[in-house]
């Protein structure tokens, strides 16, 4: 590495780290968000066997997983504006991530509440709860729980993913780093500094995961 690329790296650090805050996490973060409402309300649905909206679910489940996130954000991005629907590049990647992480994440939420004894369920009716009272302070604490590793490690691989956003111009850290190498004509040094951001982002997802899997199990021993 010549001293020219040193000092491309320099300079660019900020101007990729600044759109990684400012775009990539709040991206990540909101789609997150909603993707684990879809899915714990998909996951209920399942776990009801309520048969209509089973199915509905279900057949979202296998559409969303069954194709592409990028093919995804292309059809919500550039073709839904051929039925007059536009929208905007930065709420299209947070439809696009939040269905497509829900999905995901559902599968992922119905596991852990079948995994709840079904006597835990019966005992919470005999005392006079109802089914949604069992459900909040039974089955979902207990779930979310059992969900929290590999739910965790799906926000890690969502904050990756988000750099797909740069093909619906979203001007997240992948798009700037895109930028900065059609101006400098240095692609090797930037794309290679860009992954040790993301590595950087991952890591200290990783620590707070690990962190919040020793507080749950201190607080299962008790």
């Amino acid at each position: 590495m010549n001293e020219r690329v040193l000092q491309i790296v320099v300079d660019s650090f900020l101007k990729i780290l600044l759109p990684g805050i400012k775009m990539t996490i709040p991206l990540t973060i909101i789609s997150f968000s909603f993707a684990l409402v879809i899915a714990v309300i998909a996951a209920l649905v399942q776990f009801a066997k309520i048969n209509v909206l089973k199915e509905i679910v279900r057949f979202y489940i296998w559409v969303i997983r069954g194709t592409p996130i990028l093919v995804q954000l292309y059809v919500v991005f550039y073709g839904l504006p051929n039925l007059g629907i536009m929208i905007e590049p930065f709420p299209a990647a947070i439809i696009v991530f939040a269905f497509n992480e829900g999905a995901y994440a559902a599968e992922t939420m119905r596991a852990a509440l079948e995994s709840i004894p079904v006597g835990q369920i019966e005992a919470g009716c005999c005392v006079g709860m109802s089914y949604l009272q069992v459900m909040r302070r039974i089955v979902l604490p207990q779930a979310f729980r059992t969900a929290f590793p590999p739910l965790s490690n799906s926000l890690i691989a969502m904050v990756k993913e988000t750099s797909l956003a740069a093909n619906i111009t979203v001007t997240e850290m992948f798009m700037a780093t895109q930028r900065i190498v059609a101006r400098t004509y240095e692609p090797l040094a930037l794309y290679i500094e860009v992954a040790l951001i993301y590595l950087l982002f991952s890591t200290v997802l990783t620590k707070v995961q690990r962190a919040g899997e020793k507080k749950l199990s201190a607080y299962t021993i008790k």
